[in-house]
């Protein structure tokens, strides 16, 4: 072989182990400096909101008179700054093409109804469009895909893995996919619609029946006191397909998700399922096998649909999925959908939306997820606690109950569906979610969510139209206060929040970053709380404290719930414990690793270790052992 061909043999080796490289670094993102497992945190975004900076916030105020956020509003400089909070994965919430009001005619983009359209902007959940993404969100709607790409490769380079949503429990009333890739057919296209139910039909139907949109009660309608020209009470859809929430009716009601359709899984009205189930035992395979396993199997029409519309956000680029009420759809789908992503992306992030604790387990052993929302446990009691109503007590044994699956249950404090942790109807105050942040990120190897804006107190106070204050709406165009404070003009450097919101938002910065780096964090936990309930004088149910250990990590960490007392109390850690840690009878110095301003001396007694401990109102302390 001569020289020259050796060069450009090598020349190609260099390019492609580079191309390599460049494709792992964001795989490597929740590897720590050490090279050690670390943990995850997710920074979830709604993405219409994030960079927009109209303060005008009228209720039901049109894109022209509140704004809206685009996809280029995530710089360079806000991917960076977000990263450097201590997340490692990006969620982009309300990407696919949902249903719209606003006009988009002339980008060759159809109407929407106002009548099945939820606020002015629209639901994120009622996606129009797999194979496209929100005009919305484009600088130029022709060319919204091609923004979202870029989007992609912007927080790849930063170092976050992206995340998006898919909804498959439901699909928008008006489904009208204008970019299939070619051979891809709509959802209904080919359904047989003379029937209520057949396997391989899209969607469920009351044959010879007309959907009619749902009676307003007390003076409600989509678009509130506003007018559209749609807006006429009628929407044509015959037969009348099944609501997404499961209505059978063909006028729905007001409070169902009138705005959606119900996808077909193979499952018949009367609950029969027309496909394959896993075999006794299949939830302790691996996703090979699982995918193995449907490879000479038939499945219903919508799998294949929702597997192949998974993959296309995979080959762009896509990190993983955030999934909308995971538990409405059979087990044994998530077995076939997860396991095809795996096999073409073993490290992407598949997270569900689960609220039954006695399904937990099969969808995570049996349906491959790798996460699950902790949110009728652990978010539940932590919630009461923070509004004075819960005791610290109820904490320990919700992670025991989930010691099996405590690595898969993802943790976090606000989310687009619940209430901001500053608005009165949670908490009324953001400090108070300050020890239940670090209790909720310290106390378990799995992953971390906060909320964009949490990181500074949003109090969510906007009256947007269809969304309510409390919650950040997810139907309206709106600006976000506090998150504009900081983002200051798309400076992005907090120049315009206030002391207070400075300092919150450098709480997250040192608690998230010491988690994505702390070792002891991904290892062991061990409760010694109710040690404490029993031997320790003055600590009572507002504390909460437990250990976290690794071999070259030991922390202790108490978090004070109590809004108005502060507590001093001698810490005991059990004689079990300290045996674990190889600690002898002498003192050991410990550190706060939060802000470094708490040093004293663990003592080793005969059968305990004591710490002195002052903890004020609202106040935690990572200790780590020196």
């Amino acid at each position: 072989m001569s020289k020259q061909n050796i060069f450009i043999i090598m020349l190609l080796f260099s390019i492609v182990m580079g191309c390599k490289k460049e494709a792992n670094q964001v795989a490597e993102s929740t590897t720590n400096k050490k090279g050690l497992k670390s943990k995850k945190v997710v920074y979830q975004v709604f993405t219409r909101l994030f960079g927009n900076t109209n303060t005008t916030n009228k209720p039901w105020g049109t894109i022209e008179e509140n704004g809206v956020g685009k996809f280029n509003d995530f710089t360079d400089k806000a991917l960076r700054e977000i990263k450097d909070l201590g997340v490692t994965h990006i969620w982009y919430t309300g990407v696919p093409h949902h249903g719209v009001i606003t006009d988009y005619t002339e980008y060759g983009i159809s109407n929407d109804d106002p009548d099945v359209v939820k606020g002015r902007a629209g639901s994120p959940y009622a996606v129009k469009d797999y194979y496209n993404v929100n005009p919305d969100l484009a600088e130029n709607p022709q060319h919204r895909l091609e923004e979202f790409k870029a989007l992609i490769k912007r927080s790849h380079n930063a170092g976050l893995k992206v995340i998006i949503d898919i909804v498959p429990n439901h699909v928008a009333r008006n489904y009208q996919s204008l970019t299939n890739p070619k051979g891809v057919e709509d959802f209904g296209a080919s359904d047989d619609k003379s029937v209520v139910y057949h396997v391989n039909n899209n969607f469920y139907y009351n044959t010879n029946e007309a959907f009619k949109v749902p009676n307003w009660e007390h003076g409600y309608s989509p678009l509130g006191d506003e007018t559209h020209p749609l807006e006429d009470g009628e929407f044509d859809e015959v037969p009348a397909k099944w609501t997404g929430n499961g209505s059978r009716l063909s006028q729905p009601k007001m409070n169902d998700w009138y705005e959606t359709v119900k996808i077909n899984y193979g499952v018949s009205p009367d609950g029969r399922k027309d496909f394959d189930t896993l075999p006794n035992g299949f939830e302790n395979e691996d996703y090979k096998k699982h995918f193995q396993f449907w490879q000479d199997k038939t499945v219903p029409n919508s799998w294949t649909k929702f597997k192949n519309i998974a993959l296309y956000w995979i080959d762009m680029g896509v990190d993983g999925f955030r999934y909308d009420m995971a538990e409405m759809v059979p087990v044994e789908f998530w077995s076939y959908m997860n396991s095809a992503i795996k096999m073409k992306k073993p490290n992407a992030f598949l997270l569900a939306e689960v609220y039954n604790p006695t399904l937990y387990r099969a969808y995570i052993h049996k349906g491959k997820m790798d996460y699950l929302y902790d949110k009728v446990q652990l978010y539940d009691t932590i919630k009461s606690v923070m509004q004075g109503r819960g005791k610290t007590d109820h904490i320990p044994p919700i992670i025991d109950d989930l010691k099996d699956i405590e690595h898969q249950m993802l943790h976090f404090l606000e989310n687009h569906d619940e209430q901001r942790i500053a608005s009165p109807g949670f908490a009324g105050s953001a400090e108070k979610g300050k020890p239940a942040m670090v209790v909720s990120a310290t106390i378990s190897t799995s992953p971390t969510m906060i909320y964009f804006g949490q990181e500074v107190g949003e109090d969510g106070s906007e009256d947007a139209g269809f969304g309510k204050p409390s919650r950040t709406s997810i139907f309206d165009y709106i600006g976000v206060p506090a998150h504009q404070r900081w983002m200051n003009n798309k400076q992005f450097d907090g120049g315009q929040l206030t002391d207070e919101e400075k300092a919150l938002r450098d709480f997250y910065k040192r608690l998230l970053n010491f988690t994505i780096t702390s070792s002891a964090l991904t290892d062991k936990y061990e409760d010694i709380h109710w040690y404490n309930r029993k031997h320790t004088s003055g600590y009572n149910d507002k504390v909460l404290s437990f250990v976290r250990w690794s071999a070259t990590e030991k922390l202790i960490i108490i978090s004070n719930f109590d809004t108005k007392s502060s507590h001093s109390f001698n810490l005991k850690i059990p004689k079990n414990i300290i045996e674990s840690w190889n600690l002898s009878e002498a003192n050991y110095k410990v550190e706060d690793q939060l802000y470094n301003q708490f040093s004293r001396n663990l003592m080793i007694e005969e059968d305990h270790a004591t710490i002195n401990i002052n903890v004020n109102a609202l106040e935690s302390f990572i200790l780590k052992i020196k």
